[in-house]
């Protein structure tokens, strides 16, 4: 499977599994995932819904394609 696909060589941010284009991707993936909006649940598993990392109070840095 490319993950890339789609994405040409355009640069890309990555914070613990949220993945986007620019930094503000990720802060509405993280919104979404906190609050359960967006990502589904893990049939079978046993607790609570597990946290995501803070955020960085820093600008995340882009990295380009290979």
């Amino acid at each position: 499977m490319d993950l890339q696909a789609g994405w040409g060589r355009r640069p890309r941010e990555l914070w613990s599994n949220f993945i986007g284009r620019m930094q503000a991707d990720i802060e509405e993936a993280w919104e979404e995932w906190m609050s359960g909006a967006r990502f589904g649940e893990v049939k079978g598993y046993d607790g609570e819904r597990l946290s995501a990392p803070a955020l960085p109070a820093v600008a995340l840095k882009a990295r380009g394609g290979r």
